[in-house]
């Protein structure tokens, strides 16, 4: 029993201090991977999150999927997946619930922050008073739980904020900006005006349920009236198509969406509600009789409110021109996507879309404040431009950002750096490095590891994937809309290509060879060759492409088969590692000064998107076991990767050095298809496991077995050996892959 007199000066809260390396504040994605890959890197760390579950916008309690460069596989963003930490959340979630189940997101994301005891997780605790050391330094913050009654203090040397608003860095001091900047500011020719309006605004999903038999629906007194005559989309709205497929139910945007969310979440309730009464009782949805409303979010998702400044601000004109930077350490691809203010109530497209013809870089410049020292700043809070932050703001970017503001911050906290030390081009070496090393994706930067033992060896293989042909035992696909193959081909000549063609009258046939201007990128937009052939009415022809065009170095090329509504291609079902089909999509982007024109040409998802069946003149040589330390880990300019042949019965890679070497660990990277975007909510996915990842793997040294895995389905593994061995060899044995799919290994890193 506990008995307190009666205290006349009132009682202090409980408070409990705690000191740590790295205090990051908010819980998102970003500030979930920034703490795990700190604390992986050997940082104390503490991580304060707000709400009841990590996550952010991810979570349960708003239930947006996470997407980032991949675009739901939209754009000319071929292999964009973001790496690292947001990676094995994607692909556990991937693996565990293809469902979507949001609430199992949450467990994934619990799970993984749970597993790293260099971290202290303080959930439900709001951050609400920093303390300085001077004015340019934050010494501690303090947070308060409601659910256990106490205040805690946290002490770092350095901090990370990381909580969508920028909580920290607004009680701290930092600069900040909220609003579009003009567009002479940085030259951003899509900087919106007034009209169109200066802020994002906020959205609040509802999903809903078939049960099978009448259900009434009595709306709250308050729910929105005469939809029809307030909402001018209201003909999008669909009883089949609820909670994501009405992210434009958003309202804030000529609000303040930092002090005014609460208002704007109670009208966001008028509005939900509003729309489910239309559904279910304007009449015109008799689908609707026997559905119920089973959720409606409790805290909107948030798109925008503060970005912070850093020492660059990254704009238009970075992103969309691709601008290359030596700091760079994550990468974005998502569309500059601007929303108009108004919102729900705006008679304007929801949203407007400008791509870059690839992925961009981010500098590590943007990811720390220019005047709060020990601070930096990740998530949506990194510091960009209005218009950059259309893009940035997606969340499995923010999470590569996290990633890298992390691991920043672990090298500080190790060194007793600032943020800003690490600018210095050896320390900055030393971050890409260490980043690449996580998994992080820096595009056009290649992992050079002067510790990595796999690259001093020589590397062979059982056998070797020469391609020379897919069999023609897949779906004939429509020429309605253009169709070309991706094949890694080697500088020189290209071989010719024999494809099947059925044509329903005499036609002609037009194939073009295409490559992309910059062989970074997996945009199809310089033509090499083109060859028009006539076909006679009639089945599976064969049709001989022979372009006779030269390849200035390895890269993907592009055989651009263009419509004709009389015309099917053959396919093929063999799938393999660093191949791909697209169908174009359409010419996109305005003709506005720093806005790039090009066609989008985009693969199907599985089980569709099927390669196309051909025969080559001469074998593809780009899946040589040389490539597993090549230094970079998925494709990009070719495919980047060891395949064995497919009738190898038993593939395996051998390392092997001159002299008998130590080695205490061995990475070994798979392919887990870096072209699918996973979402992690809301779309139904028909695998749970990547068709290309080996599932059964050993690793040997000579005869000793070092490790086995028998159900893989990651894209790393790591094998920590408990004491080194010494040998001068080191076996990859694939002892089970996924069915007609050849063996691939990406990468091979000793340790």
């Amino acid at each position: 029993m506990i008995k307190e007199p009666a205290a006349a000066q009132g009682r202090q809260l409980r408070t409990e201090r705690i000191s740590c390396d790295l205090a990051v504040i908010g819980g998102g994605l970003a500030g979930a991977c920034c703490a795990i890959t700190a604390a992986r890197a050997g940082a104390k760390v503490v991580l304060m999150q707000d709400r009841p579950v990590l996550g952010g916008n991810a979570s349960s309690e708003v239930r947006l999927w996470i997407l980032g460069a991949t675009t739901h596989m939209g754009n000319n963003n071929r292999w964009a997946r973001e790496g690292g930490v947001i990676d094995e959340i994607l692909v556990e979630n991937f693996y565990r619930n293809p469902e979507g189940n949001p609430v199992l997101v949450d467990t994934i994301l619990l799970e993984k922050v749970l597993a790293e005891p260099n971290i202290r997780l303080l959930l439900n605790t709001a951050a609400w008073e920093v303390g300085k050391s001077d004015p340019d330094t934050v010494e501690s913050v303090r947070g308060f739980n409601s659910q256990d009654s106490t205040v805690y203090e946290v002490s770092a040397p350095l901090f990370c904020d990381a909580s969508g608003d920028g909580i920290l860095g607004f009680l701290a001091g930092a600069a900040f900006r909220m609003g579009a900047e003009a567009p002479e500011e940085f030259g951003e020719s899509v900087a919106p005006g007034e009209e169109f309006g200066h802020l994002l605004g906020h959205s609040i999903y509802f999903y809903a349920k078939d049960t099978g038999r009448p259900v009434q629906f009595i709306p709250p007194s308050y729910a929105m009236k005469d939809v029809p005559a307030r909402i001018p989309r209201y003909e999008r709205i669909h009883p089949h198509r609820t909670a994501a497929h009405l992210w434009w139910l958003e309202l804030g945007g000529r609000m303040d969406t930092v002090h005014d969310t609460e208002k704007i979440k109670y009208e966001l309730w008028q509005v939900a509600y509003g729309v489910w009464d239309y559904i279910k009782n304007s009449g015109r949805f008799p689908e609707a009789e026997t559905m119920t409303l089973e959720w409606v979010g409790l805290i909107p998702g948030k798109r925008e409110s503060r970005r912070f400044e850093g020492p660059y601000m990254l704009t238009q004109r970075d992103v969309l021109g691709q601008k290359p930077f030596d700091d760079a350490v994550a990468h974005g691809g998502w569309s500059v996507d601007l929303h108009p203010a108004d919102g729900v109530y705006s008679d304007k497209a929801g949203s407007w879309h400008w791509h870059p013809p690839g992925v961009y870089q981010i500098p590590y410049r943007c990811m720390f404040s220019r005047n709060i020292k020990n601070l930096f700043i990740t998530g949506r809070l990194i510091s960009v431009t209005h218009v950059a932050f259309g893009t940035t703001r997606v969340m499995a970017t923010c999470a590569a950002a996290g990633q890298a503001a992390g691991l920043a911050a672990a090298i500080c906290a190790s060194e007793k750096l600032l943020p800003a030390d690490l600018v210095e081009p050896a320390r900055m070496n030393r971050l890409q490095r260490d980043l690449l090393r996580t998994g992080q994706v820096i595009p056009r930067v290649r992992l050079d590891d002067p510790e990595d033992l796999a690259a001093k060896a020589k590397v062979t293989a059982s056998s070797t994937c020469r391609l020379s042909s897919l069999p023609p035992d897949g779906p004939r696909i429509p020429l309605d809309k253009p169709v070309a193959q991706m094949l890694p081909v080697a500088a020189g000549p290209v071989p010719d290509v024999t494809i099947r063609v059925c044509a329903d009258e005499p036609t002609r046939l037009r194939a073009e060879l295409r490559v992309s201007s910059d062989p970074e990128n997996q945009t199809p937009d310089e033509t090499l060759a083109v060859q028009e052939i006539s076909l006679a009415r009639g089945q599976d022809q064969e049709v001989t492409l022979a372009f006779g065009a030269m390849i200035d170095q390895p890269r993907y090329a592009y055989v651009c088969l263009m419509a004709n509504e009389h015309i099917h291609v053959r396919a093929s079902r063999q799938r393999m590692t660093g191949l791909l089909t697209l169908r174009y999509g359409h010419t996109q982007q305005t003709a506005e000064e720093g806005v790039p024109r090009f066609e989008f040409w985009s693969p199907r998802r599985r089980p569709e998107g099927h390669n196309l069946a051909f025969q080559l003149s001469s074998p593809l040589e780009a899946f040589g076991p040389e490539n597993v330390a090549s230094g970079f880990a998925r494709p990009a300019r070719t495919a980047n990767a060891w395949l064995a042949d497919l009738a190898d019965p038993s593939p395996r890679l051998e390392l092997r050095w001159d002299q008998p070497q130590q080695i205490r660990r061995v990475v070994l990277g798979f392919d887990t298809d870096f072209d699918h975007p996973m979402e992690s909510v809301y779309w139904n996915h028909p695998e749970r496991v990547s068709p290309f990842c080996v599932k059964h793997y050993r690793v040997r040294a000579g005869e000793r077995l070092l490790a086995e895995c028998i159900d893989n389905h990651q894209t790393t593994s790591e094998i920590v050996l408990d004491e080194p061995v010494e040998t001068d060899n080191l076996v990859v044995e694939v002892v089970a892959s996924h069915e007609h799919v050849p063996a691939a290994v990406f990468e091979v890193r000793c340790y």
